[in-house]
């Protein structure tokens, strides 16, 4: 009897490990930011090379340039602290590149809410996860791999996530494979109330605050510089997420880099936020699969402990 609790308390870690992946990129959408609309997060401190570099620039124009260098730039580390409801509370560090696709390796550590408690009975509460093209890989604990034939990791195939759980799925699989830290700045242009908050200090340099509220049913309408493809994109993927608004807050630095960015959203799961900061734009980002024989495949698991998909 302990043993098959112990086998589902796998599998229910699985699952949550594959649905907070994602969290783990900063994704715009899945995810939701502690300050919010207006939130300083930052010192506050008026700096005055910032103030000049943003001046005379209208905040659509500064987040069109801040778009399109935050892409261009390939890679960064990034730090950040997520909050799912009831369901996580976690930390992230590493370094992420998406000039081809996600790639690179992150530490995520689980602080709190169920997915921590299912993470502690399991033996660890802090795992390591790489984003590769194909797939997702998370590498559990050794009290895990004694319910998985021994296995420590845990390979989310892009496409498996995608048909084992419908429109889910297919949002886990879309922003794993996508989001990038741009993707943020995306949001706030689609917004349609861009607002310049002011000139502030964040993490030692001079960076412009901007803010913004995201309405879903309004995001197609609203005026901005994305694609009708690109609104469509952002719409599907909100309201997958059972997001109805959603605050964005981003500072930029005065290379146009985006330092830390903000989102809040309440969902149908309750309220999601995240923080996360930026920095060493650049960095060279390596990620390795890891051995065959220590990995055992998501959609396999769920066949091997009579698991149908996300929502068993």
């Amino acid at each position: 009897m302990k043993s098959r609790r112990v086998r589902r308390t796998a599998v229910a870690v699985a699952v949550a490990v594959a649905l907070t992946g994602v969290a783990a990129c900063s994704s715009a959408g899945g995810s939701g930011g502690s300050a919010g609309s207006g939130g300083s997060g930052g010192s506050g401190k008026e700096d005055k090379a910032g103030a000049r570099a943003a001046t005379r620039v209208s905040p659509i124009a500064a987040l069109r340039s801040a778009e399109k260098s935050t892409d261009k730039a390939d890679s960064a580390r990034v730090r950040s602290t997520t909050t799912m409801g009831s369901l996580l509370s976690m930390t992230t560090d590493g370094s992420l590149a998406w000039d081809d696709g996600i790639s690179g390796t992150v530490t995520i550590t689980y602080t709190g809410g169920s997915t921590a408690e299912l993470m502690r009975k399991l033996g660890t509460t802090s795992m390591e996860a790489r984003y590769l093209p194909d797939a997702y890989y998370a590498k559990m604990s050794d009290t895990f791999a004694a319910q998985t034939g021994g296995r420590h990791w845990i390979r989310y195939g892009y496409g498996d996530l995608a048909s084992v759980a419908g429109g889910s799925g297919a949002l886990l699989k879309d922003q794993m494979q996508n989001t990038t830290p741009n993707k943020s700045v995306q949001m706030l242009l689609a917004s349609g109330d861009v607002r310049k908050v002011g000139a502030e200090t964040v993490d030692g340099q001079a960076t412009t605050h901007y803010a913004g509220t995201v309405g879903v049913a309004d995001l197609a309408g609203r005026s901005s510089s994305l694609t009708a493809d690109q609104l469509a994109a952002l719409k599907k993927q909100l309201t997958q997420a059972g997001v109805t608004t959603e605050t964005v807050d981003i500072w930029v630095n005065d290379q146009d880099l985006l330092v830390k960015k903000t989102e809040k959203a309440a969902t149908a799961t309750g309220t999601m936020t995240q923080t996360a900061h930026y920095s060493d734009y650049g960095v060279k980002v390596s990620a390795r699969k890891p051995p065959a024989g220590d990995t055992e495949d998501f959609k396999s698991l769920l066949k091997k402990q009579g698991a149908t998909g996300l929502t068993s």
